[in-house]
C-alpha cells in the first residue's frame, strides 16, 4: 500500500521525491475538466520512468483488433483513448544544461493537488551536475470556465547560478499510446507554425479523421516585471513552440506563464480549428492567469457546494471521500450527451477509455443526487443515440425483430470489445441500462423521459431477454444459458441468479413502461409501435417468460446461489487466503482462478443492492452473510456495493472497513495497479457507500427515505443532495439529524421511517 501520501482534509500531498512511484503519483495528480484530462507528468524533461497521458474527451482510435472478424460477432476493431498532442512541456535549461529530475539532486520536492481550488502545484530545489542551484515552483491548472483552455505557470529562482535560463514551452505532436496491438502512431501531424506571439499544432487521427488543434501562447516575468523579448521560433515536423529566457544573478527569479487552447473537430468546423485555437489561446492571455483562475475557482466552489460531503473525527476518510469526489466532477460535467464516463477517466490508458455498464450502475446515481438532472438525462441520452447500433450488435449475433444488445466497452455504440466471456455473455449489461432508466424518472420524477426516449430502449432490451432465453425440457421452466455475471471469476455458466431476475425484472419494467406510456401520450406509443413494428403478441410471451423463469436456490441454506453447481465447489473463505497470494489475479493461474470458489464481486449481492425492496431483512442478511466471507473484492465496484448492503443488513462494521477500502483504493494503491490510471467510476460508489449506506439513502413511493447511522470513528458526517428541486443539506450527529431545505419548496421526506415535513430555506432536527 502507499504510505508516501500525508493525510489532509482538502489537499493531495506528497513531500520528498519518490521516483520509484512516480507512475502511480502521475496518476493520483491527475487533473481534468471534463473535456481535456492530464497525467501529472513533469512539464520539464524527465528521463526518468513515466507515461504521458494528455487525451480530449470523445477522441478516440479504432485500432485493428488482434482477434477480429475470425468469430462471429467480434470487431475488427479495438476502439480507444488516444494520447494527444502533449500540451505541457516546458523544458528548462540553465545555459546548455537541461533540467531533468532524473539525472540532477532534487531536494525539497512537494507536490500538493488542492482540491478545493483544483490546481496542481509542486516545488522542489534542483542542483545541476556543474552544481548550479534553483527552486522552482510550478502551478497547473484546467479550467472548469473555459474548458478548452489550461494554463501553467512555471517560475524558477536561481539559488547560486549566474546567466541565462532559458524557457522552452512546446506542443508535441510525437506522441504515442503506453498500450498498443501494433505499435502504430495515430496521429498525423498537418501542420506545425509558430508566429510571433502564439503557436500551434494541428494534428488529425489516422483512421477516423478526428481533428485537433492546440495553440500555445505566453508571458515571461522576471522578479514580476513582464519582459519584452524576441523569441526563437520552433516550428519542426511534430513541434510547435518558443524559445525565450533571460539572464539572472543570484535571487533572481524568472517566470513563464503558458496558456494553451485545445480544440477539436468535435466541436469546431476543421476549417476554422488553426484560426479558433489561436484566438482561444491569446483571449486567455488577454484575460491573464489571475481572472482564469478565479473563474475556474468559482466553478468549483459551486461544484463542492452540491457534491461535498463533511466527515468529523477521521481525516483519512475526510481526504479519500473529497478526493473521489473531486475525481468525478473533473471527469465529467454533464454538458455534451455525445460523451460518456470511462472506467479510467482521463488517468489511464488501461480499459481502452470506453464506457462500461459501470456508468449506469454507479455513477448515475451520484450525478442525480448532486447535479442538475440534464447531467444524468445526457448519460442517459447517451445509449438512446446508441440504440440503432445496440440492435446491429444483437444482428451480428442471431438476434432479430429489433432485441437491443448495448456494448460491453465502447465509444460509438459498437462493441469494441473482443474477448467472449464478456462481449457475448457478460449480457446483464443490458439490464442495467433499463434500471438505469428507471433510476433516473424514480429519482427526478422526469416521467416525459420515458415517453421521448425510454420507451425504444426498455421495448428493444426486453426483445433481447425474450429471445436469449431458453425452454428446459425438463424443467419446463425458462433458462439463460452460457453467461457471465458481474463475477468475472466464473465464465459460461448457466442460470446467473443475478442474470436471470434482471432479465425478469426488465421485462416487468418495460410492461409496465407501455402502460405508463399508453395512458399519457397514447398516440406517441402508437407512432413508437408501428415505427418498430411492436405487438401485443410479445407482451404475451413476455409474461410467460416472467412467471415461469427458473431461479437458481439453496432452500436448506435459505440463499440464491450465483448459478447452476455453484455449491459442487470447495467453499473456501477468503480468510484461508495467504496473504502473500492476495489479489489471486495477479498470482493465480486463470484455470485456477475459475475452479475456485472465490468471487470478484457477487453477483447476487449486486441484485441485492439494485431490488432491495423486493426482499426481507432475514434473505437480504443471510445471502450477504454467505457470499462476503467468499469474495476478494478485486473488481472495483464490488466493495461499494458490498458496503451498501452491509449496511442495510446491520453488519455496520463489515461497512466500515469495506468503505475504508472502495475510498482509499487508489490513494493507498489496494490492487497495487494505481500506475495504470484511477478508478474512476468506483469513486462513485464512494460516495454512495456514505449517502445510501451510512445515510440509508433511498426513494420509496416518490419520496426520499434516510435511516442515518454513524461510523463508530467519526463524530459526525453532513452531505448534500439534490430532489425534485429541492438541494438539501443532511448532518448527522451520534444523538441527532439535522436536515436543512436549503433550496426549493416545502418538502415531506421520513427520517428512520417517520414522516418530516420541513419547509422551504428551514431547518428540522430528529433524534437520532
Amino acid at each position: 500500500m502507499n504510505t508516501y501520501l500525508q493525510n489532509d482534509p482538502w489537499c493531495i500531498i506528497e513531500e520528498g521525491f519518490h521516483a520509484n512511484k512516480q507512475l502511480e503519483s502521475e496518476s493520483i495528480f491527475s487533473l481534468g475538466n471534463g473535456h481535456i484530462g492530464q497525467r501529472a507528468n513533469f512539464e520539464e524533461h524527465y528521463s526518468g520512468e513515466t507515461m504521458l497521458g494528455s487525451y480530449i474527451a470523445g477522441i478516440y482510435y479504432p485500432e485493428r483488433a488482434e482477434r477480429g472478424n475470425w468469430k462471429n460477432g467480434y470487431s475488427d476493431t479495438n476502439e480507444k483513448i488516444i494520447n494527444a498532442p502533449n500540451w505541457t512541456g516546458i523544458s528548462i535549461r540553465l545555459n546548455d544544461d537541461r533540467l531533468d529530475l532524473a539525472a540532477w539532486d532534487v531536494q525539497d520536492f512537494k507536490r500538493v493537488l488542492n482540491m478545493r481550488e483544483g490546481f496542481l502545484e509542486r516545488t522542489f530545489e534542483a542542483v545541476s551536475l556543474k552544481g548550479h542551484r534553483i527552486l522552482v515552483t510550478v502551478k497547473r491548472f484546467l479550467s472548469m470556465a473555459e474548458t478548452e483552455i489550461g494554463a501553467i505557470s512555471y517560475s524558477v529562482k536561481s539559488i547560486n547560478y549566474e546567466g541565462r535560463i532559458s524557457f522552452l514551452p512546446l506542443i508535441d505532436g510525437d506522441v504515442k499510446n503506453q498500450h498498443t496491438n501494433y505499435n502504430e502512431q495515430f496521429w498525423n501531424v498537418l501542420q506545425t507554425k509558430t508566429q510571433q506571439d502564439v503557436s500551434h499544432l494541428w494534428a488529425q487521427t489516422r483512421r477516423n479523421d478526428f481533428h485537433v488543434c492546440a495553440a500555445l501562447t505566453y508571458v515571461l516575468y522576471k522578479n514580476n516585471e513582464q519582459l519584452n523579448v524576441n523569441p526563437t521560433k520552433i516550428e519542426k515536423e511534430k513541434i510547435a513552440g518558443f524559445s525565450v529566457g533571460a539572464d539572472v544573478r543570484i535571487g533572481d527569479t524568472i517566470c513563464l506563464n503558458k496558456y494553451v487552447a485545445i480544440i477539436n473537430s468535435l466541436n469546431h468546423p476543421r476549417e476554422e480549428l488553426t484560426e479558433r485555437a489561436c484566438s482561444l489561446a491569446l483571449a486567455a492571455k488577454k484575460k491573464g492567469w489571475n481572472q482564469l483562475f478565479e473563474e475556474h475557482t468559482a466553478v468549483w466552489a459551486e461544484k463542492w457546494l452540491q457534491s461535498d460531503i463533511i466527515i468529523e473525527g477521521d481525516i483519512a476518510a475526510q481526504q479519500a471521500i473529497r478526493y473521489n469526489i473531486f475525481q468525478l466532477n473533473q471527469t465529467y460535467n454533464g454538458n455534451d450527451a455525445r460523451l460518456n464516463i470511462s472506467r479510467k477517466g482521463f488517468t489511464g490508458e488501461k480499459y481502452a477509455g470506453a464506457t462500461r455498464w459501470d456508468t449506469e450502475a454507479i455513477c448515475i446515481p451520484f450525478y442525480l443526487c448532486t447535479s442538475a438532472p440534464k447531467v444524468s438525462r445526457n448519460l442517459l441520452l447517451y445509449r438512446y443515440r446508441h440504440l440503432p447500433k445496440a440492435i446491429q450488435n444483437a444482428e451480428k449475433l442471431g438476434f432479430k425483430n429489433g432485441a437491443a444488445l448495448f456494448p460491453v466497452a465502447t465509444f460509438n455504440g459498437e462493441e469494441s470489445h473482443n474477448e467472449w466471456e464478456m462481449t457475448f455473455e457478460e449480457i446483464h449489461r443490458n439490464g442495467v441500462i433499463a434500471y438505469a432508466i428507471y433510476n433516473y424518472i424514480r429519482y427526478t420524477g422526469d416521467e416525459s423521459y420515458l415517453t421521448e426516449y425510454g420507451l425504444p430502449v426498455l421495448i428493444g432490451i426486453a426483445r433481447f431477454w425474450a429471445q436469449r432465453v431458453s425452454i428446459s425440457s425438463e424443467k419446463k421452466k425458462f433458462m439463460i444459458l452460457g453467461v457471465t455475471g458481474p463475477n468475472l471469476y466464473e465464465n459460461n455458466v448457466n442460470n446467473n441468479w443475478y442474470t436471470n431476475y434482471m432479465a425478469v425484472w426488465c421485462l416487468k419494467y418495460a410492461i409496465e413502461s407501455i402502460d405508463k406510456v399508453k395512458q399519457s401520450n397514447f398516440r406517441a406509443f402508437e407512432d413508437l409501435s408501428k415505427n418498430i413494428q411492436f405487438t401485443n403478441d410479445e407482451i404475451f410471451q413476455w409474461k410467460d417468460i416472467i412467471e415461469n423463469m427458473y431461479f437458481p436456490v439453496n432452500k436448506e441454506l435459505g440463499i440464491f446461489l450465483q448459478q447452476d453447481g455453484f455449491l459442487d465447489k470447495t467453499l473456501t473463505p477468503v480468510t484461508e487466503i495467504p496473504e502473500s497470494q492476495l489479489p489471486i489475479n495477479q498470482h493465480w493461474t486463470w484455470d485456477r482462478i475459475l475452479r475456485s470458489s472465490l468471487i470478484k464481486q457477487a453477483d447476487v449481492v449486486q441484485g441485492l443492492y439494485f431490488f432491495e425492496e423486493d426482499f426481507d431483512s432475514k434473505t437480504l442478511r443471510k445471502n450477504f452473510e454467505f457470499y462476503e466471507p467468499l469474495t476478494v473484492h478485486e473488481s472495483s465496484l464490488s466493495p461499494c456495493t458490498h458496503s451498501i448492503v452491509a449496511s442495510a443488513v446491520g453488519d455496520r462494521q463489515k461497512a466500515y472497513e469495506l468503505y475504508l477500502r472502495t475510498a482509499r483504493l487508489d490513494l493507498d494503491d489496494y490492487n497495487n495497479e494505481v500506475k495504470d490510471g484511477l478508478h474512476i467510476t468506483s469513486m462513485a460508489g464512494t460516495w454512495l457507500t456514505i449517502v445510501q449506506g451510512f445515510g440509508g439513502m433511498r426513494v420509496k413511493d416518490e419520496k426520499l427515505h434516510l435511516k442515518p447511522h454513524i461510523p463508530e470513528k467519526w463524530s459526525a458526517f453532513a452531505f448534500n443532495i439534490l430532489f425534485r428541486g429541492n438541494q438539501l443539506s443532511i448532518r448527522v450527529e451520534k444523538n441527532r439529524i439535522i436536515i436543512h431545505n436549503i433550496k426549493g419548496e416545502a418538502i415531506d421526506l421520513y427520517i428512520n421511517d417517520k414522516l418530516v415535513h420541513i419547509l422551504a430555506e428551514s431547518k428540522e432536527e430528529v433524534s437520532n
